[in-house]
């Protein structure tokens, strides 16, 4: 039997053995980190689940380059670098009867694969299957929006955070944070702390129950917290140098050292290649107020990513993102006749989070996808006029129906069309997975393409 110390030497030198091979391949083009970025509910789990279906043989996927040009090998699955996506889990709940979304991403999980293609070019009769090593990182929306705290202090946080607290579409549910703030003097009570920190976790609860995107710290939602880091909450300027105030920047710190730090560092801050999913129907549907939110809690994630061109020993020491794919899910919700205004909306509505990209000159692009298409398209005459209308099982009661799912404006709605109530989109449960012919997706090989392709 081998000694604790063997083991833990042995699982150093596997450890250090990966990274060499890991470095090898970034120094000739063989790996890229996609970064799969959405706030919750955005898809991430069922495009990652979805990529990984269609990759595993290349069927369904016509317009990726390397199929398109017969080149497609296949796809391996192989350990990956951490704790493991649960993709027989996920394809189980697809493939069941009835079939059902996978279950939302709690924690982190990653996704490797090798993809095989045969080469082209001078170089194909020395190495003639090319290999291009995958990695993906799922993990819940909700820790997105904890990258905005990565370079603000204490002080910076808490002008944030009240600031939003103090919104007009927040303040009903931040009241008692607010009056409990506003009675304390910051002395040197541990117990006023824990209450003060206990009502900015309800008031966050209370956020993500009306399904606003920006919540933040995501983190603090959880039922349990981290258990590295004690609870805090953001303190008005007035408090500044009180016993509580230190108090209270010590735990921040402890939730930003112990917490966000390491897991940027290891994973967010390593990424080549990413696609930002935005359930667009979802911010029309909920109003305005939700719209807006969703707007600038993307702008705000996506500015604590590094983009940039990637040289060889860049890539290899201190990669940066160097193409982005902004991405509206579920596209299958509304009828094809609707995607061209779907396309402009979501330009608009990414223009903000794009800036941070477009500043260092990294290419981005504007998609409207579905990774897994839950509807069918029927075109029926109502009133003289030809409706596009989708067909599929409602998400809420199980039903099969037809309905004209409503129109997709193509440019930011104004006053009078949100008060007219006209967008109510429906979502739908999923179809089940049983092949991999091109009708299971909408625009997945596009994507796929865009991203990757120019590796294989």
């Amino acid at each position: 039997m081998a000694s604790p110390l063997g083991s833990t030497v042995a699982r150093l030198v596997r450890g250090l053995q990966e990274e060499v091979r890991t470095a090898g391949r970034r120094l000739f083009d063989r790996h890229l980190r996609l970064a799969v970025t959405g706030l919750r509910r955005s898809g991430k789990t069922v495009f990652t689940t979805a990529l990984a279906y269609h990759l595993r043989d290349g069927r369904g996927l016509p317009f990726f380059r390397p199929v398109h040009e017969g080149r497609y090998l296949g796809a391996l699955s192989l350990d990956p670098p951490g704790p493991p996506f649960p993709l027989d889990r996920a394809l189980g709940a697809l493939r069941a009867s009835p079939p059902s979304w996978p279950e939302p991403t709690r924690s982190l999980s990653t996704l490797r694969l090798e993809l095989r293609a045969t080469a082209t070019g001078p170089a194909a009769s020395l190495q003639p299957i090319r290999r291009l090593l995958l990695d993906i990182v799922d993990y819940p929306g909700e820790w997105l929006l904890d990258l905005v705290l990565l370079d603000r202090d204490f002080a910076a946080f808490s002008e944030l955070a009240l600031a939003l607290a103090h919104d007009p579409k927040r303040v009903a549910f931040a009241r008692d944070l607010l009056a409990l703030l506003a009675e304390t003097d910051g002395g040197e009570d541990v117990l006023v702390a824990d209450r003060v920190a206990s009502a900015f976790r309800d008031y966050l609860r209370q956020l993500q129950r009306e399904d606003f995107a920006l919540v933040l710290p995501g983190r603090m939602i959880e039922e349990e917290a981290p258990s590295r880091s004690p609870p805090f909450a953001p303190l008005p300027p007035r408090l500044a140098e009180t016993p509580l105030w230190h108090r209270m920047a010590e735990r921040y710190a402890a939730y930003r050292e112990r917490v966000l730090q390491p897991f940027f560092a290891q994973w967010f801050a390593r990424f080549d290649r990413q696609i930002v999913l935005v359930d667009l129907l979802a911010a029309l549907g909920r109003g305005p107020a939700h719209f807006a939110d969703t707007r600038e809690a993307l702008a705000l994630a996506l500015a604590a990513f590094r983009y940039g061109k990637n040289g060889r020993l860049r890539r290899l020491l201190a990669p940066r993102i160097e193409r982005v794919l902004f991405a509206m899910s579920k596209a299958d919700h509304v009828a094809p006749n609707q995607h061209a205004n779907a396309r402009e909306l979501l330009r608009l509505l990414v223009a903000d989070a794009a800036r941070a990209p477009r500043l260092e000159g990294v290419r981005h692009e504007v998609m409207v996808l579905a990774a897994l298409r839950s509807t069918d398209v029927l075109h029926i005459e109502h009133q003289g006029q030809l409706l596009s209308c989708v067909r599929g099982r409602l998400a809420e009661d199980d039903r099969e129906t037809v309905l004209f799912p409503g129109e997709v404006p193509h440019e930011l709605p104004q006053e009078r069309e949100w008060t007219q109530r006209r967008f109510r989109f429906r979502r739908f449960a999923p179809r089940r997975l049983s092949d991999a012919g091109p009708d299971t997706h909408i625009r997945l090989d596009r994507a796929l393409d865009w991203l990757i392709g120019d590796r294989l």
